[in-house]
This record gives structure tokens, C-alpha cells and sequence, in this order.
């Protein structure tokens, strides 16, 4: 049972490498076309959806390997308070990308919008890659 849900585990920490990969993917959305950018912004926001998935997937079994190991206490909270923070911040994405792909279909400025889905995806995408280190060296600082 332990090796399937390492298996899972490690399934759903690829779902998360969108987080990381998605500042980049939005640092070039402002050079494309209106209609490219209303395809980017759309696929973006069903990946976030298969990320929020995968955070799901993750934060379930995470905690039945935690529950199969020997963990501090203060590693288990910042991790659990880390997942809480991206997927947090994964579903306060969603709504900037709804208004900028409706912004996009009805030709208004979708600026601020995307800024906003900008700032917090490099947010999160540090999270990810801190969450990323305390599941490689298991330290708490």
C-alpha cells in the first residue's frame, strides 16, 4: 500500500511542476495576439484546475505517508501550512483568470487582471519549490 501511494505522490508532484512553470508561461503573454492570448489564458486556467487536483492529491497522500513515518512536529506544520498556502493561493487564481479570459472575449483591457495572476503565481511557485525542499532534505529551519 505504501509503494501506491508513493507512486500517487510522486504523480501528483508533477501535476504541481505547472506551478512553477506558469510565471514564465505569463511573462510573454503580453507580446501574443488577442486571440492567443484569450487560447493561453483559457489553457491556463484548466491546468490550474488539474494543479488543484493534484494539490488535493498530494496533501491526501502526504498525510497517510506522514502517518507511516517518523516526522517532527514542526516539519508536519510547516508543510501542512505550506499546502494550505498554494492551495489557497491556486483557487484565489482561478477568479483573475475568469475575468481576464471574459475581459479578453469582450476586447477590454485585461491588464490588471493578468498582473494579479502574475504576482501570485510567482507566489506560489516559490511555495511550491519551498515545499519542494522540505520534501528533499526534511529539515525545519
Amino acid at each position: 500500500m505504501t509503494n501506491a501511494m508513493i507512486f500517487l505522490h510522486v504523480l501528483g508532484s508533477l501535476a504541481l511542476g505547472f506551478y512553477i512553470l506558469l510565471p514564465f508561461v505569463l511573462g510573454r503573454l503580453g507580446s501574443l495576439s488577442l486571440s492567443a492570448q484569450e487560447g493561453t489564458v483559457s489553457a491556463v486556467r484548466t491546468l490550474n484546475r488539474f494543479g488543484q487536483y493534484g494539490l488535493i492529491l498530494q496533501f491526501l497522500t502526504g498525510g497517510y505517508l506522514i502517518s507511516k513515518g517518523n516526522y517532527s512536529m514542526p516539519w508536519i506544520v510547516v508543510v501542512i501550512v505550506l499546502f494550505l498556502a498554494a492551495g489557497a493561493l491556486s483557487g484565489i487564481i482561478g477568479k483573475p483568470l475568469r475575468l481576464a479570459v471574459e475581459g479578453i472575449r469582450a476586447k477590454n483591457e485585461v491588464t490588471d487582471h493578468i498582473g494579479k495572476v502574475r504576482t501570485l503565481s510567482s507566489v506560489l511557485a516559490i511555495i511550491i519549490v519551498v515545499i519542494v525542499y522540505f520534501m528533499v532534505f526534511n529539515t525545519v529551519i
